[in-house]
């Protein structure tokens, strides 16, 4: 059944949309650019981020005294909003400069340097000074593991990992703890990430929009062994990155660049590179076989055997399996991934 349609006025443009809409949803379906820091939309998921907890998105509502969060109000019939008024664009550039106060100011070294959308937002508002002195925050964890780094110093509570990581992943390892200044979003009890549920799948930190969260960089280690005559490096690479590669440049989807790769990391310095799609190939024959063997001990009345069959190729998949089913372990493939293949 089709939801009743509704039209409302954003910056004198009319737009119709289904009922319980939003005023950011409604104001991007006609090309109107509303700044977001806590707000995701996971297209495809039915899941949405959207607390309000973060005010950049604020506009004003013909008939409210108060600014609105567009990411949290819902549209109405003959709604007349105004996204960038005067009193709109001011009240979004002191809510960027609060929460800059409170934010470490070593732009030049974090690893989310031009990436960040906090940055970007004091790029886009002219902010080049800090007119709001911070208050004093309790010390937070900085936790370094073998792939994500978490620095909460820079969290601005937007909320997105703990979204994504309940929500989608349905991991449940992050969430809010504590109150007032000493809040922060961590493991349960304020554990160590080591000690958590957490299976390091990387969703937090592709969503996170600060350097709150980020991927453990071995880069200058790497330039080092580089440039080190006396030590040989090799490179592995997985099949899904020669398209990668090449959609990232630029070139049609699935267009591979396999020969342009090994040529690029041979000019780095590597002495050595291995593709993993031999490996892989391995994999899919190993798995294969496994399948059909379960099926046919099954078919001849052998009521022990677990089916389906699940790939056990991801790290982050067999970690999830061992913390919330491990009555269902014999399930996954025995098979290696290709990487250890």
């Amino acid at each position: 059944m089709e939801k009743k349609q509704i039209t409302l006025q954003i910056d004198r443009h009319y737009i119709t949309v289904p009922e319980g809409a939003t005023i950011l949803e409604a104001a991007r379906k006609i090309g109107i650019d509303i700044p977001t820091l806590c707000h995701i939309d996971l297209k495809g998921t039915c899941i949405k981020n959207n607390p309000a907890s973060c005010r950049i998105c604020v506009v004003e509502v013909e008939g409210r005294r108060n600014l609105a969060p567009a990411c949290a109000t819902r549209c109405t019939e003959g709604m007349v909003v105004r996204t960038s008024t005067l009193r709109v664009m001011n009240a979004r550039k002191v809510v960027a400069e609060l929460i800059l106060s409170d934010h470490p100011n070593d732009c030049l070294t974090c690893p989310k340097c031009g990436n960040c959308e906090l940055q970007t937002l004091a790029l886009r508002f002219n902010i080049r000074t800090m007119p709001f002195n911070g208050g004093e925050l309790s010390p937070r964890k900085r936790e370094v593991t073998s792939s994500i780094v978490r620095n909460m110093d820079k969290c601005i509570f937007c909320r997105r990992c703990e979204s994504v990581c309940n929500d989608v992943q349905t991991v449940g390892a992050l969430g809010a703890i504590r109150r007032g200044f000493n809040t922060t979003i961590a493991p349960a009890f304020d554990k160590m990430m080591t000690d958590s549920e957490c299976t390091y799948c990387g969703q937090c930190v592709a969503v996170c929009p600060v350097g709150a969260l980020t991927e453990r960089d071995h880069t200058n280690r790497l330039l080092e062994d580089l440039a080190n005559p006396d030590k040989v490096v090799i490179v592995q690479t997985a099949p899904a990155v020669r398209a990668a590669l090449g959609e990232e440049f630029d070139l049609p989807p699935g267009t591979l660049v396999t020969g342009k790769m090994v040529y690029a990391l041979r000019e780095l310095g590597f002495d050595y590179v291995f593709d993993t799609d031999f490996a892989a190939d391995l994999t899919i024959m190993e798995e294969g076989a496994e399948i059909l063997n379960r099926l046919t001990r099954y078919l001849q009345g052998d009521k022990s055997v677990r089916l389906p069959i699940l790939t056990s190729c991801c790290p982050a998949w067999v970690n999830f399996f061992e913390h919330h089913f491990p009555d269902m372990l014999d399930i996954p493939s025995t098979a290696r991934s290709p990487q250890q293949m």
